[in-house]
């Protein structure tokens, strides 16, 4: 009998036939791409640049940009070229680096949004206590905390599904998603990597942040509907970007879960795909753009370094 873990590359089955339109979908997932590297690179470079940013709220916020260059990376070259191939294979190795990838990805960015909360709940609610709670070097000690719990996490994760046996191919997506690769094993020992992707996928990663971001909301707002006019501005300021990449990640990744568990034949195909790659696209280009516009300290200092470059390039030009 066939050796079946000798499967050395999957089929990727959501691209179908695009005919002459995979062109005009390469462009679009290009530029999707530089714009998101274009964006998150503009605002880390202003807050490494300008000393006034240099303030752990501001740490967060580059670490959140990093790490949405980071998970756009681990999809869209992957996505440009399936889009332009014939077969849509991709091989293993790169089927799990990619797993590995996005997952990193989800776990950071949901531990980077908690402790931003965290980082709002005490500004908020515990200002005199602010300086001493939160320093530049707790900071950063937190955000390597993150990056290497989710790498190690998920490094576990894959340790049990590389090397369970596989029985088909297709995967039903335009990229390698973890639960969807354990179900096309036929080994008996599969339970251990489902229980361990619900663990970590559902509970670990998604539950746990997001009820404590709730308990950090309730707080706020409890502290808020006591304070002054001027405090609540203040909160709402800071705290709305905030919400809003939260419930937009949230959704995102309640949609990737359940459309890997059940059938979702009545979404309509074009939907499907964009939903499907909402979390490495659309997340990406929204925490730049409203962070950068609705943040003042970061406006006026992306306003001051435009300023300076278009003195600085008056000068070159009149000399």
């Amino acid at each position: 009998m066939e050796n079946l873990t000798q499967i050395l590359s999957f089929v990727l089955g959501m691209y179908g036939n695009m005919g002459q339109l995979k062109y005009l979908y390469f462009t679009l997932a290009m530029l999707f791409y530089i714009s998101v590297i274009f964006s998150n690179t503009i605002l880390i470079v202003i807050i490494y640049m300008d000393r006034n940013l240099h303030e752990p709220m501001y740490l967060f916020l580059c670490n959140l940009f990093v790490n949405e260059i980071y998970g756009s990376t681990s999809m869209l070259p992957c996505l440009m070229v399936q889009i332009l191939s014939e077969t849509h294979e991709i091989s293993a190795y790169n089927c799990f680096i990619q797993i590995f990838n996005i997952h990193t990805y989800v776990a950071i960015e949901f531990g980077t949004l908690t402790i931003m909360a965290y980082d709002r709940y005490i500004c908020i609610c515990k200002p005199l206590h602010y300086n001493v709670i939160v320093t530049k070097r707790i900071v950063q000690k937190v955000i390597l905390v993150i990056w290497t719990v989710s790498f190690i996490e998920v490094g576990v994760l894959l340790s049990f599904t590389i090397n369970l046996k596989r029985c088909g191919t297709v995967i039903n997506k335009v990229f390698c998603a973890h639960h969807l690769v354990v179900e096309l094993s036929c080994s008996s020992d599969r339970t251990v990597s489902l229980i361990h992707d619900f663990v970590f996928g559902l509970i670990f990663t998604v539950a746990a942040p997001v009820s404590y971001i709730a308990f950090t909301y309730v707080k706020i707002l409890a502290v808020c509907s006591k304070a002054s006019k001027e405090t609540k501005m203040k909160a709402f300021d800071t705290c709305t970007p905030h919400f809003i990449s939260l419930i937009s990640f949230v959704f995102a990744c309640f949609y990737s879960l359940i459309t890997q568990r059940f059938d979702m034949f009545s979404v309509p195909y074009p939907l499907c795909v964009f939903l499907s790659m909402y979390v490495v696209i659309i997340q990406p280009l929204q925490n730049p753009l409203m962070y950068g516009l609705k943040l003042s300290k970061i406006r006026h200092a992306c306003k001051n370094v435009l300023t300076l470059k278009t003195l600085q390039l008056y000068i070159f030009m009149r000399v």
